[in-house]
């Protein structure tokens, strides 16, 4: 009886530098887990990312090109080779030839420094007519040609494989800024400019035609 108390006496006295020891153990696995958690939040978070680029869509091009009426469709009409359907505004028959305006717009996406990424959309027809002069007046209207001076950003010069290349950067009156390869001459004469004299296109959208994207076109002199 003795020795079982002496036992249960150095087992009683055992016990409180394992609880202690037990207790450090949850305290740093707690310490490890918070740690490993604010890792885990600013490695893998799920908020976006912020960016400077700004996307937008501008008309870009129009051309006139020679169709056929195909089959009609209440007050519409199918518009052969793509079977586009448009309002049959001209009353038309089928199989008659008319001229046809399409569309093109452009998704302009520009980044911090003024750089330009274009993605076009495909041709859509938008408007019949019954001669190709009219559809060729509307063309004149939506396309316009300019002559007017441009900020020049500046000039600069690329080596590789000992030829040498030199381009100017413009800004367009959009704000967006091209690069455009430029002759040893023309870089003379733009490296103290501030501005350049250039042709551009203004292409202006047919639902809103004070919406408009000008396209550098040349060089005006």
């Amino acid at each position: 009886m003795e020795m079982n108390n002496g036992r249960k006496e150095r087992s009683a006295g055992a016990r409180p530098p394992r609880l202690i020891a037990g207790l450090c153990l949850l305290l740093l696995s707690v310490l490890l887990l918070s740690a490993c958690s604010g890792k885990a939040d600013s490695v893998f978070s799920t908020q976006p990312a912020e960016t400077s680029d700004s996307v937008s869509r501008v008309p870009w091009d129009y051309r006139v090109v020679e169709s056929t009426v195909g089959d009609l469709i209440g007050s519409d009409m199918t518009v052969l080779p793509d079977n586009e359907l448009l309002p049959n505004d001209g009353n038309y028959a089928t199989g008659d030839k008319i001229w046809t305006l399409q569309f093109m717009d452009a998704e302009l996406t520009t980044d911090a420094e003024q750089r330009n990424e274009i993605r076009l959309s495909s041709w859509s027809t938008i408007k019949s007519y019954a001669d190709q002069k009219t559809a060729a007046n509307d063309l004149t209207n939506l396309k316009v040609s300019i002559t007017t001076d441009v900020d020049l950003v500046g000039v600069y010069k690329t080596k590789y494989n000992d030829k040498t290349r030199n381009f100017a950067v413009l800004e367009l009156p959009s704000g967006n800024r091209i690069k455009q390869p430029i002759d040893d001459k023309r870089y003379t004469a733009l490296e103290k400019a501030k501005t350049a004299s250039v042709v551009l296109e203004e292409v202006h959208d047919f639902a809103d035609y004070d919406s408009a994207y000008a396209k550098f076109r040349g060089w005006a002199k």
